[in-house]
């Protein structure tokens, strides 16, 4: 189970992996995320088994404003918790 979500999180367009996701926002976090100086959003995700997994935003990528939005705004250099995804 871990190493097929590992997978799903590692082979997955990152585009098409977002858009699995809704975008309102549970109680709880999923992890962390971090904006790099370019804007660059990276998430160190887990899920409730303990997998990990990475995740990065760049500019100009189709889902980064949403992304951006689901984290309530960054600037270069901030770390949040990442609110977990409502389900569908």
């Amino acid at each position: 189970m871990k190493a097929a979500l590992l997978a799903l999180l590692l082979f997955v367009p990152l585009p098409a992996w977002a858009q699995l996701q809704s975008d309102c926002r549970a109680t709880g976090s999923i992890g962390t995320a971090v904006m790099a100086q370019d804007g660059t959003i990276t998430l160190n995700l887990r899920a409730p088994d303990g997998t990990q997994g990475l995740a990065a935003y760049r500019p100009g990528d189709p889902n980064y404003a949403r992304m951006l939005s689901h984290l309530g705004g960054m600037r270069p250099g901030e770390h949040k918790s990442v609110p977990a995804f409502c389900g569908n």
